[in-house]
């Protein structure tokens, strides 16, 4: 269960990155208070996941879920580079998230 709260916190940890740059510098009420309450669910949920899993894992675990998440929207939603280069290293974040998860 501990790694299904990970996970959820990860992906909310993806909603809060993309979220502020909807927020223009926090000036738009709606997107900024969505930001800020994923950013809350998203640090709460880590919170119950460290309850059982190791620190440097589970948190490596969170920010890699959402540097890959947000690099993919990025790429996906907002134009930026998807060069050969770029993809690999995505690809080596996700190897490190499997790595952790297998030697957990």
């Amino acid at each position: 269960m501990a790694w299904f709260t990970l996970l959820l916190a990860g992906l909310l940890e993806i909603g809060w990155a993309v979220g502020l740059k909807y927020t223009h510098g926090f000036t738009r009420l709606v997107p900024t208070l969505l930001t800020v309450a994923s950013m809350v669910a998203s640090l709460g949920l880590l919170g119950l996941a460290l309850r059982t899993l190791p620190i440097g894992t589970a948190y490596a675990v969170w920010t890699g879920i959402g540097t890959i998440g947000t690099a993919i929207i990025g790429i996906a939603l907002f134009g930026e580079a998807a060069s050969a280069a770029r993809i690999a290293c995505i690809g080596l974040i996700l190897a490190g998230i499997v790595g952790l998860k297998l030697a957990e």
